[in-house]
């Protein structure tokens, strides 16, 4: 059942080095705050500037009533910005030095490493506050002085291009020193390339998690309706873990038959203790024991799991949630999905998946009628306001169908010459491309065969056999074409700003990508379906630039 690891891959970066080289990095910056000195220090600037302003100055001039005078040290991580220059003059403070822990990147597991800024795609994608594209570059320039020059570098999006021309300046300033290659290609990619894939139930098995628990820096808590006790428990989920580390990139039809098997095949492994003599019982006890009871543990936390998630999605009609959405990505019985996005209003199931679907059937449909922005009522037109400028949310226009759209681009193609393409396209930015991608792409497989879902044949599985990402479907597509030449029809309608740079002659297959914005769990677990799969692609690793990448945080809780 769970997916079969390749022998032939190679060798990971160790990517704990990170880690270690934070650490020591803050002991240093510790160590040189004196003895009269007091430091302050918060994980996120733009927090830590508010907790500044409210604190700092009140216990500044508190010292100052009682004749105490300190000198006060400011630490900002992952980097300055610029109230800290205000600090600095105000005259409550002028004792204020400050400093920078450039900790850009945390390990979660073998093959993700991640920015952890929540904040990343409101301020980016929204607010256009482009100070996170620097980090996004620094992470890279990190990456790239401690594991070796990459040999390419590929990306589609604004942000990306940015992230990429921010980390060559720092690559170009700095020292080179000559280090052996350990990662061979880069893709970047900007999270509003792809929207649709995000605004899809997830039902991986990891993904499930994360939607019902929220995993937070590959930690979560289990409540008592999952430890059967009256304590919660965090747990580590990793490839640590052996039980999630095989179910975890699973669709969850496959899991509770995996968890079973293992719960007979852990049952007959502490049986082999009938008939054993002393000697055979003391190897069992300091051999096996401790490792089939630890085992025992992450077995009945997952079955845990899988029963509340059961429970909950069973609330839900999660079955008839998941046929609406393929119903909207394949483009059929486009009326009853909205009859039952209606009946989900109507009955106030949750607001954020009716957003949700109100922006997936937005996309695929390039519109909606305006009815449904009335339905909330005039507490949530900033909300509203917010999807329509991210172009999650455009009203339908009469008349407009997907037949006048594509000849709307097509026209735009043939009126290059005359000028009219950047000024007539950026007019149609908004607007979803989705079905002429999808038809381009092939990301909705052919209903006419059955989907097998114990043996997957390609990344469509995470859905359930009914759309491939879009996302990870372009990185395959430009991974084996060794670029974009070929993709010519499908970058315009992403109106991408897409690249291509050789940067280094190497034979290295590591893939990192990394995208700007967030991604999902189902993401992750397409691209190592995908280096599993593919011969030349044998291992990809993931960035994500999100504090958790989970559907409803991704899109549409982070513009409340």
């Amino acid at each position: 059942m769970a997916h079969s690891a390749r022998t032939d891959c190679p060798e990971l970066p160790d990517f704990f080095l990170l880690k270690r080289l934070a650490r020591d990095q803050l002991i240093y910056l510790l160590e040189q705050v004196g003895t009269s000195e007091k430091y302050i220090y918060n994980n996120r600037p733009n927090k830590l500037c508010h907790a500044i302003f409210l604190f700092v100055p009140d216990v500044a001039n508190a010292d100052k009533a009682t004749g105490r005078f300190r000198r006060y040290k400011i630490i900002f991580t992952p980097q300055k910005v610029f109230p800290a220059l205000l600090l600095c003059t105000h005259s409550a403070l002028i004792y204020v030095t400050t400093d920078e822990w450039s900790f850009y990147l945390l390990p979660l597991d073998d093959d993700i490493i991640s920015l952890e800024l929540p904040e990343f795609f409101r301020d980016n994608f929204l607010a256009g506050d482009q100070r996170w594209v620097r980090t996004a570059g620094s992470a890279l320039h990190l990456l790239h002085s401690l594991y070796g020059p990459f040999s390419k570098v590929y990306g589609i999006g604004r942000c990306s291009k940015m992230a990429y021309e921010s980390w060559r300046e720092q690559v170009e300033e700095g020292e080179q020193k000559a280090r052996q290659a350990e990662i061979g290609k880069v893709f970047l990619i900007d999270r509003d390339v792809d929207f649709v894939t995000p605004l899809c139930s997830q039902v991986v098995y990891e993904g499930l998690v994360d939607d019902i628990f929220k995993i937070k820096c590959a930690c979560v808590e289990f409540g008592p309706d999952v430890t059967s006790s009256d304590k919660s428990i965090k747990v580590m989920l990793n490839s640590q873990d052996r039980v999630f580390n095989e179910i975890r990139n699973e669709h969850f039809s496959n899991v509770f038959g995996f968890l079973s098997q293992k719960a007979r095949n852990l049952q007959t492994s502490y049986d082999k203790r009938r008939g054993m003599d002393i000697k055979q019982m003391k190897t069992f006890v300091s051999e096996e024991l401790k490792g089939l009871k630890q085992e025992h543990r992450l077995l009945s936390l997952h079955i845990g799991a899988c029963e509340s998630i059961m429970k909950k999605k069973t609330k839900q009609d999660f079955q008839e949630l998941l046929k609406t959405e393929h119903s909207l990505l394949e483009g059929f019985e486009i009326r009853e999905s909205i009859s039952f996005i209606e009946e989900h209003i109507n009955r106030q199931v949750s607001m954020i998946e009716s957003l949700r679907l109100l922006c997936l059937l937005s996309i695929t449909e390039n519109g909606k009628s305006s009815f449904f922005l009335c339905s909330y009522g005039v507490d949530h037109l900033l909300t509203f306001a917010n999807l329509r400028q991210l172009g999650l949310l455009v009203e339908q226009q009469p008349g407009e169908t997907l037949t006048v759209m594509e000849s709307k681009v097509g026209k735009l193609v043939n009126d290059r010459t005359g000028g009219k393409l950047s000024d007539a396209f950026s007019s149609l930015a908004k607007k979803s491309n989705f079905r002429a991608l999808s038809r381009k792409l092939n990301l909705v497989p052919k209903s006419d065969e059955e989907y097998d879902l114990r043996v997957p044949r390609d990344m469509a599985y995470i859905f359930s056999g009914a759309y491939v990402p879009l996302s990870c479907k372009l990185i395959e597509q430009v991974l084996e074409r060794d670029g974009w030449t070929g993709l010519e029809e499908v970058t315009r309608l992403l109106n991408g700003h897409e690249f291509a740079v050789t940067a280094k002659n190497d034979a290295q297959r590591i893939i990192l990508v990394m995208f700007l914005g967030g991604c999902t769990f189902s993401e992750i677990s397409a691209l190592r379906f995908l280096g599993r799969e593919k011969p030349s692609m044998l291992f990809l690793l993931t960035i994500w630039l999100m504090e958790t990448p989970r559907v409803s945080v991704t899109l549409i809780s982070s513009i409340f």
